[in-house]
């Protein structure tokens, strides 16, 4: 039983605050706007999505490197990059509601005195011609406020990458085509955040750049279109869900040659997920230009000299984890009672298991207790005794743990625990050595 998209954001909102994935920011001081804080069950999942993903593109390959660049950089970095000129929204105001709106997306906006209707069809709307704003956001380096002292909090975090081209090659000794890998944090001074998580101005990027030798571009362009598609498929998202959206030539980044972006069907609308692109030589050569260093790759094999091509794979953490619980939330009812499910994909969720007694008496906690002793050294688990297990089974299944395991009388005959598994229902019983083997195979990255 699935609600209206308005119902459903909410719903998945107040579960998000009631089960500790994510807080508002400041929220006893009436909050920031656009800024959010991950508790305790948020953090750790976000933590697991971001280590599912370096696994899958540094862990297991040869060809990529890791790297963590600095999120305050020389601001020649964006002059270079043109992100002091181009990186723009063009914005409008609302001079009766007061309200601030992309001027490119009115039709999507709502009237601050009729949310009900766009502010170009509320009828009365003033709005102001459009002028452009700069996303970046500033602050000064050192004690005098000047503009000789101003840095720009980085808006993305490729340029972090280019920059430091040479120093991963040298140091690696990397031959083409590889690429590096980076996670970090971003800000970008949006005019109308919104949607939960989903556009902030504060989040963490996932990308990779990946050089190849020009002739070689669209090959690698079609490999990482795959690669990045079956990683979603991994991570346990509903492949109907997704679907690709080809960039044309009036949607191009001036840098871009293709771009394809996998979107989602949130439930406001398809949104980019992820994006994928052929930025070509474009920002090494504005480096090299501005730098003046030599940031050509030398091929041993054609004795030539050439700037590489890029092919970017850039998604965002933050909108990756609200995909994760847009994707597992689910109503069920449960003998005339509505419950409520989170199908994490146990490779990912923040808690693997949750160890219970059947009840309070005959050793059952202290058995568990030593249970979850054991697994806790291996797996991220939870500890509950209070309430019918009914209870615990409910709180457990919302809160996106896959599996619980139940100490009984039997337990204290033969050593042997029922096993039941979130999304099938299904028990099973297990030795604690069988325990172990069962959630290392299911949680395995």
């Amino acid at each position: 039983m699935m609600s209206s998209a308005s119902e459903t954001m909410e719903k998945l909102v107040s579960l998000c605050k009631r089960r500790g994935y994510v807080f508002q920011s400041s929220e006893i001081y009436g909050g920031l706007i656009s800024c959010w804080d991950y508790g305790p069950l948020g953090a750790e999942l976000k933590r697991n999505i971001k280590t599912f993903w370096w696994d899958a593109m540094t862990n297991r390959r040869d060809d990529i490197e890791g790297l963590d660049a600095a999120i305050l950089m020389h601001p020649q970095v964006w002059h270079t990059s043109g992100h002091v000129a181009e990186f723009t929204d063009p914005m409008v105001d609302c001079k009766v509601c007061k309200g601030r709106f992309r001027a490119d997306q009115l039709e999507h906006a709502h009237c601050l005195n009729k949310p009900s209707k766009t502010p170009e069809t509320c009828g009365q709307s003033e709005l102001t011609e459009a002028k452009n704003f700069n996303l970046m956001f500033k602050t000064f380096m050192g004690p005098i406020e000047d503009d000789s002292a101003v840095v720009f909090m980085r808006p993305e975090t490729a340029q972090g990458i280019y920059v430091n081209f040479l120093n991963v090659k040298n140091s690696s000794r990397q031959k083409l085509p590889f690429g590096i890998a980076q996670i970090g944090k971003a800000f970008r001074n949006e005019i109308t955040p919104g949607n939960f998580i989903f556009r902030t101005r504060e989040f963490e990027q996932m990308e990779m750049q990946y050089f190849v030798p020009p002739a070689e571009d669209e090959t690698w362009f079609e490999y990482w279109r795959e690669q990045r598609w079956s990683w979603y498929e991994r991570l346990g998202i509903t492949m109907t869900k997704l679907r690709w959206h080809e960039h044309k030539d009036d949607e191009l980044a001036h840098y871009a040659k293709a771009a394809f972006d996998i979107e989602y069907e949130y439930p406001f609308g398809w949104q980019e997920l992820e994006g994928i692109h052929n930025r070509t030589d474009f920002d090494l050569s504005r480096h090299m230009e501005a730098s003046k260093k030599d940031l050509r790759h030398f091929d041993e094999a054609t004795k030539e000299k050439f700037i590489p091509y890029i092919i970017e794979t850039s998604a965002g953490c933050d909108r990756t984890l609200l995909t994760v619980l847009v994707d597992a939330y689910d109503e069920v009812e449960v003998k005339g009672e509505t419950r409520v499910f989170l199908r994490i994909s146990p490779r990912i969720a923040p808690i693997k298991a949750a160890i219970f007694p059947l009840v309070k008496k005959d050793g059952m906690p202290e058995y568990a207790q030593n249970v979850y002793a054991d697994l806790k050294k291996r797996f991220k688990v939870f500890y509950d005794e209070s309430g019918a297990v009914g209870r615990r089974y409910a709180r457990m299944d919302e809160a996106g743990c896959p599996f619980c395991i139940t100490v009984d009388g039997q337990t204290l005959e033969d050593n042997t625990m029922t096993v039941r598994d979130r999304d099938t229902m299904e028990q099973s019983r297990m030795t604690v050595d069988e325990v172990v083997a069962f959630l290392a195979e299911r949680t395995a990255v």
